[in-house]
C-alpha cells in the first residue's frame, strides 16, 4: 500500500494501522510532509496554543492551513495572545471553534460555574461537541498530543483511525519529550505562551488550570482535586 491514499474513502482502522507502523519511527517533520502531501487542505490542525509548534510546522508547509482553536470562553488572556501571535507570525487560517452556548447562556441554563460542579459536562459542551462538529468538514486532523503527557496517552499512535469523528487522526509529536519541544521552539524562534515559564506545563481553561510544582505530574494542575485528567477529546 502506498503511504499516500488520495481517496478519503480508502481510510479505515486497518490502513491507518499499517501507515502507523511505517511512520512510527519517522521524524515529526517527515510525518508533517506526509500529512500535507496526502490530505492537503482536507487537513485540520487542532492547537490549544500552549505552544505554536503545529501552526509553524504545518503553516510553513501548507499556506492557509486551518488551525482549529477551541474558543471555550474561559481561556487565559495569555493563551489568546499566543493564538494571535501565531496568526501574525505564520501563514495559517485560525478557525475559532465556539460552543453552541455562550458562557452567559450556559450559566443561565445550567447554573453558574458548571466547570466546578460538573467539569465533564462543561468540557463536553465547550470542547468535545464543538470540535466534533468542526471536524465534519475534513478527512484528517492533527493534534499536538504526546505520549509523555499522561499515562492515558502512553501508547498513543502516530496515525490512527478516529472512529469517534470518522476521520484520520495524526499525532506527529507523539514520541517527543519536553527537550524536543524546547529544541524545536528555540531552533525556529517561535512565539511562546508565557504561562509555561510561570509553572503551567499543561494549559487549559483558566478556572480549571493551576500551576504545578517542579517534579509534579505536568497534568496535575488540570482539574485539580476533581479526579479528572482528560477533557474527552483524546478519549474514545
Amino acid at each position: 500500500m502506498s503511504l499516500t491514499l488520495l481517496n478519503p474513502t480508502e481510510w479505515n482502522a486497518e490502513t491507518c494501522a499499517e501507515v502507523n507502523e511505517r511512520l512510527l519511527t519517522a521524524s515529526a517533520s517527515h510525518i508533517a510532509e506526509w500529512a500535507v502531501a496526502t490530505f492537503g487542505h482536507d487537513l485540520a490542525i487542532a492547537a490549544s496554543m500552549q505552544d505554536t509548534i503545529l501552526p509553524h510546522m504545518f503553516g510553513t508547509r501548507l499556506e492557509g492551513v486551518h488551525v482549529l482553536f477551541l474558543e471555550t470562553g474561559y481561556h487565559f488572556a495569555e493563551t489568546l495572545l499566543t493564538r494571535d501571535a501565531a496568526a501574525a507570525a505564520f501563514p495559517i487560517t485560525i478557525v475559532n471553534v465556539e460552543p453552541e452556548l455562550t458562557v452567559e447562556q450556559q450559566d443561565a441554563a445550567y447554573g453558574k460555574d458548571l466547570f466546578a460542579r460538573d467539569p465533564g459536562l462543561c468540557c463536553q459542551m465547550r470542547k468535545v461537541d464543538p470540535l466534533k462538529k468542526a471536524l465534519g468538514g475534513y478527512s484528517a486532523w492533527v493534534t499536538g498530543a504526546r505520549r509523555v503527557d499522561a499515562l492515558t496517552r502512553s501508547e498513543m499512535p502516530v496515525v490512527s483511525w478516529d472512529a469517534k469523528h470518522g476521520l484520520v487522526k495524526i499525532n506527529p509529536l507523539a514520541l517527543w519529550d519536553d527537550a524536543a519541544v524546547e529544541a524545536y521552539q528555540e531552533a525556529h524562534g517561535l512565539p511562546r505562551n508565557p504561562l509555561v515559564a510561570q509553572g503551567y506545563p499543561s494549559i487549559g481553561c483558566l478556572p480549571c488550570t493551576k500551576p504545578v510544582a517542579p517534579g509534579e505530574d505536568p497534568r496535575s494542575g488540570r482539574w485539580a482535586g476533581q479526579g479528572k485528567t482528560e477533557c474527552g477529546i483524546h478519549v474514545g
